[in-house]
């Protein structure tokens, strides 16, 4: 046996590192056990998300008796509405009217500098009265070669021609004397008067502005019957224009608190469309009915009676390109499907179905666009209050 101190040393030593290893692979395991473990769940893919069931709400098909509608949103607006503007040009010193104003016929709208006109009027006064001297002087005259030629100092034809120079200068008169009407005519224009009693929908011009003759000033809606203006669509102006003429087969609703409903009648249907937006303008007639200026109404234009059509809500319709489809519930599975429907015209909120559906089924009315093939649902319950 060796008992020399160097290889005690060396055991010692031999020892310490074996101590050293065990401790050091001790903490590999404890520490990155751990971290392996994590890595090894994150690559792991995620657990796939349960679909929801969803609850629909539903519609079970029947057949009803149908009468197709078209429902247009329309304008109240008057029968006769003028834009007034000034006769003559000038600057616009004030304007008395405003918008929504009730005004009466020959009430001041508005009013031009009248300084021009006046000295225009002032002019014409001043050529009469040169005039009238004129024909003073010549009238005289003639009376006095009137004598001369009972005398026989003149002949005739001289005589004549005196009578032809006084017809000239009452002529002249007369047209100096209009001409001063004129400008007194042209001084009125000064003032903008409403030709008829109405309310003002519109403010073209503001003080201070020069305006040309004609140009528009103020837009008066005239009192008396109410039209209902609305556009339709090239398809259906014609059915539109088959009714023009026939009294109360139109149906407008007014929007707001009143839900009433009135007849009208289509009174004017444009001739040709609108550049911009390629509808027709359609004018009806209100009748009696409680109307406002620039109130809004609905007209409904009725269709060709359907004996027996499915209905269905406006909001079961599902538009996928050129196809309409719904979402048919199969009460068995709780489970939808998508349909094919061919829909043929709206009635009131409705729209009629030509095929594709059979009485007694029930489809999904709400959340259409959230669905998919398969899917599972539950039927919708109003909460209790």
């Amino acid at each position: 046996m060796n008992n020399s101190p160097c290889c005690a040393t060396g055991a010692i030593t031999a020892g310490r590192t074996s101590r050293v290893r065990r401790i050091s692979r001790r903490w590999r395991t404890l520490v990155f056990a751990p971290l392996a473990a994590l890595v090894l769940t994150a690559c792991q893919p995620p657990p796939a998300a349960v679909e929801p069931v969803r609850a629909v709400r539903t519609w079970v098909v029947g057949t009803v008796p149908a009468q197709p509608q078209l429902e247009f949103a329309a304008e109240v607006r008057a029968r006769v509405e003028s834009r007034l503007g000034f006769r003559v040009p000038g600057k616009l010193v004030e304007r008395s009217a405003q918008v929504g104003q009730t005004v009466r016929a020959g009430q001041n709208l508005a009013g031009l500098d009248p300084q021009d006109l006046k000295l225009g009027q002032e002019a014409a006064r001043a050529a009469l009265a040169s005039a009238q001297a004129q024909l003073d002087v010549a009238e005289s005259e003639f009376k006095r070669f009137v004598t001369l030629r009972d005398q026989g100092f003149i002949s005739g034809a001289e005589l004549e021609r005196r009578e032809a120079g006084v017809k000239s200068a009452r002529a002249a008169v007369e047209q100096a004397r209009a001409q001063l009407n004129v400008q007194a005519n042209q001084s009125g224009y000064a003032a903008l008067l409403a030709d008829a009693s109405g309310v003002i929908t519109a403010v073209e011009a503001e003080p201070g502005m020069v305006v040309a003759a004609g140009a528009p000033v103020l837009r008066l809606a005239h009192d008396g019957p109410r039209d209902a203006w609305f556009s339709v669509p090239e398809d259906r102006v014609a059915a539109v224009r088959a009714l023009q003429g026939r009294t109360g087969k139109l149906t407008v609703r007014l929007w707001g608190a009143d839900t009433r409903t009135w007849p009208a009648t289509v009174r004017e249907v444009a001739a040709a469309a609108d550049p911009a937006t390629r509808t027709f303008l359609v004018k009806a007639d209100l009748g009696k009915a409680p109307v406002s200026l620039g109130q809004t109404a609905a007209v409904v234009v009725p269709g060709p009676p359907v004996a027996q059509a499915l209905l269905l809500p406006l909001t079961a319709l599902l538009e996928q390109g050129d196809k309409s489809q719904v979402w048919v519930l199969d009460r068995t599975s709780m489970t939808v499907q998508l349909r094919a429907v061919q829909p043929l015209a709206p009635v009131g909120n409705q729209i009629a179905i030509a095929g594709g559906l059979q009485p007694g089924e029930t489809i999904v009315t709400a959340g259409v666009h959230t669905l998919s093939p398969g899917q599972k649902v539950t039927l919708y319950v109003e909460p209790k209050p």
